[in-house]
């Protein structure tokens, strides 16, 4: 049978590897794609063996955008209907790190795919960009409201109202990507990195993850108030003995997420 266009891997324990993979099309996304990517994270959403997840598509391509040919045949209701956002929600409510891999063209919903994650990687010779105005249209899933909370109004605006691509150093100098690395080194450093989250206590994760994503949208009182009752919460938590004990013990923790 042929692979999806959205396949699962699970490389090491506690890791995952959502692929994008319709490399013909440069991992554009059409309404099957989205649908396999909540798919996928609904199911490891479900898992609470996995701890780190990586997002990536091929070396040509993380996700050159919208797939047009679909789109030019949907209609306002259709799109409507289509309910985009809530496939997307399967992703942004994913409680534990995902690292998005990024090689070649991260374009119009590619880069609004990779923005859903928590930190975003990117090969020296990837590119960056929010061309939708060109087609007479503009970001419709998140690029205008992410974007902005992640390189600020007027790098944002440049972008949106331009559709000019940008590269990965730029895209690192904004603030939107992490780390550049060479040609072919991408996702050994994203295995690396969720390698290292993997062995972390899973719920110090979770909790960081939520204040961080929910916080911003809080007056700072209450996000501080959020910050301190996770904090409580993992202080009578299993693995917050075990990390205590593994540090004075000089060894590796074993955590269980409880």
């Amino acid at each position: 049978m042929p692979e999806e266009d959205v396949c699962l891997e699970f490389p090491e324990e506690h890791i995952a590897i959502v692929r994008l993979n319709r490399p013909k099309a440069y991992n554009a996304l059409n309404l099957n794609v989205r649908s396999l990517i909540a798919e996928k994270f609904t199911e490891l959403k479900n898992r609470e063996d996995i701890r780190a997840v990586i997002l990536t598509g091929d070396d040509k391509a993380f996700a050159a955008g919208a797939d047009l040919k679909e789109m030019s045949g949907l209609s306002a209701v259709d799109y409507y209907k289509a309910h985009i956002e809530r496939l997307y929600n399967a992703f942004a409510d994913y409680p534990r790190p995902v690292i998005a891999a990024v090689n070649g063209f991260a374009l119009g919903g590619g880069m609004e795919l990779a923005m859903i994650a928590d930190i975003i990687i990117a090969g020296k010779e990837a590119k960056f960009g929010q061309p939708e105005v060109k087609v007479g249209v503009m970001p419709g899933a998140g690029g205008s409201q992410r974007l902005v909370r992640a390189v600020g109004k007027y790098n944002a605006m440049r972008l949106c109202l331009t559709g000019m691509m940008i590269s990965a150093d730029e895209a690192k100098d904004m603030g939107l990507v992490c780390e550049v690395l060479a040609e072919g080194k991408v996702m050994a450093r994203a295995l690396e990195m969720a390698r290292d989250l993997a062995a972390l206590p899973p719920l110090g994760l979770e909790h960081i993850k939520y204040a961080i994503l929910h916080g911003p949208d809080m007056s700072l009182e209450s996000a501080l108030g959020l910050e301190r009752k996770s904090m409580q919460v993992l202080l009578s938590s299993k693995d917050r003995a075990e990390a205590t004990a593994a540090f004075l013990e000089k060894r590796s923790g074993s955590y269980s997420g409880e």
